[in-house]
């Protein structure tokens, strides 16, 4: 049990975690901004998505999967397969605030906690097996 425990708490998972964290409370903290500002919980999930994909693809790149590499090439591979596997996170993220908002009558706020942990698991796994997968 140890091993495996040691196996799953690396330098990486340890990290993805704690910007997976940061990049929630981006996103929470600027959804509640909008709500604030009166923006429509749809809207104000897009905003605060958009905010913590750029967030979250700087912090990923620099600190969790160390992908140093700014050449072009790296690039136009990496940002796309980014926005694109977060993209679709997102559509699940907006699809369950709506599911869970409108049929499920949950307060958005809780609702928008309880996505996150979703949305942080899948975003882990596109990210190590996709984005920035170590070359052989």
């Amino acid at each position: 049990m140890k091993q495996q425990i040691k196996k799953l708490l690396t330098r990486e998972t340890v990290s993805y975690l704690f910007f997976g964290v940061l990049t929630t409370i981006v996103n929470y903290g600027v959804y509640e901004i909008c709500k604030w500002l009166s923006i429509h919980y749809t809207a104000s999930t897009i905003i605060a998505w958009i905010l913590a994909v750029a967030f979250a693809y700087l912090t990923n790149k620099w600190f969790v999967f160390e992908s140093k590499s700014f050449k072009k090439a790296v690039l136009l591979r990496e940002i796309p397969s980014f926005v694109g596997c977060r993209l679709f996170s997102g559509l699940c993220d907006l699809g369950f605030m709506v599911l869970a908002v409108e049929f499920l009558s949950i307060h958005d706020s809780i609702a928008k906690l309880l996505s996150n942990v979703f949305v942080v698991i899948i975003n882990y796994i596109f990210s190590k097996l996709f984005i920035f997968r170590k070359s052989k």
